[in-house]
């Protein structure tokens, strides 16, 4: 972090666990260690010219998440009016600044995004974006996404994760993600939606077919969590997608780099790329109105 700006970082910590968050870069989740080894991954040398583009932390996708087109040209959507704007990609939240509010007990901060004249431009809604991060439990992060319509008409969203966790390329082999009920898909050189294919219960990390793929659950909740087992770390990480008061969860999507990328994305989604235009998993807010997307993160040992 040779170059990073002199802007104020915060620093949670609950017995075992300590979280780094930037919120003046996206709300960024940088960091999470328990016992002192790192949970979620973080580059030893960020570029901070551009921190939503750093591979490391959690970006958070709002208010539409990955790819869009509209006649193929990459980046753009179109309204239900016809009018198309851009749109870049994972949406326009983890470039921008969050107002943040530290919990009294310091395990926990509120990050607050409200439009602006720029968000309007992309995005022509008035919206306050939340993003909550607690840690309920000394091994355990519960984290928040809360939209609220401060508007006049109904928006769409479908916001989502993009958590790094910390892997050594070496140990994707013996690391297994076992997932509830699923059918896998991903998105098509044009675009499109590929048609669903039947899912496994569980893939090892170099399994090339979980390669940018979105696992989308044939149940909501799931009736199981998401887990992901490294024995030679000892550690369990168990993704819960079934939290009360909770929006459903549409898809869990896998993902890395290069091969020698020290890291492995398991991103809980609330839609598909594309939504606004193929409707797989988009969601309307009424004016005035509030919804969240909870998850837990816990981690344990396989001892």
């Amino acid at each position: 972090m040779d170059s990073l700006p002199q802007q104020d970082l915060l620093d949670l910590s609950f017995g075992p666990s300590t979280l780094r968050l930037a919120p003046w870069a996206g709300g960024r989740l940088m960091s999470w260690h328990v016992d002192g080894d790192a949970v979620i991954y973080w580059p030893e040398h960020a570029n901070w010219d551009e921190p939503g583009r750093v591979r490391g932390g959690n970006p958070l996708l709002f208010p539409f998440l990955a790819r869009h087109r509209v006649d193929g040209e990459l980046g753009r959507w179109r309204d239900a009016e016809g009018v198309i704007r851009d749109m870049p990609m994972h949406g326009f939240a983890r470039d921008l600044p969050f107002e943040a509010k530290v919990d009294d007990d310091g395990r926990g901060v509120r990050m607050t995004l409200v439009d602006t004249p720029q968000t309007q431009a992309s995005y022509p809604f008035n919206f306050r974006f939340d993003a909550m991060y607690r840690l309920v439990e000394e091994r355990t992060l519960e984290v928040e996404l809360t939209t609220t319509n401060t508007g006049t008409v109904a928006l769409p969203w479908y916001a989502g994760h993009h958590f790094y966790f910390a892997l050594p390329h070496a140990l994707r082999g013996e690391t297994t993600v076992a997932l509830p009920p699923t059918v896998r898909r991903h998105q098509l050189p044009d675009g499109r939606i590929s048609d669903p294919e039947p899912g496994e219960p569980h893939y090892a990390l170099d399994d090339p077919r979980i390669y940018d793929r979105f696992h989308c659950l044939e149940r909501t909740p799931p009736a199981e969590p998401v887990r992901m087992v490294t024995p030679a770390l000892k550690r369990v990480i168990t993704i819960d997608l079934d939290r009360p008061g909770s929006v459903p969860w549409y898809a869990v999507t896998t993902w890395t780099e290069k091969p020698e990328s020290d890291f492995h994305c398991v991103e809980p989604w609330l839609g598909l790329p594309d939504a606004i235009h193929n409707g797989l998993g988009l969601r309307w807010l009424a004016p005035g109105a509030t919804e969240s997307a909870i998850l837990r993160i816990a981690v344990g040992s396989t001892d």
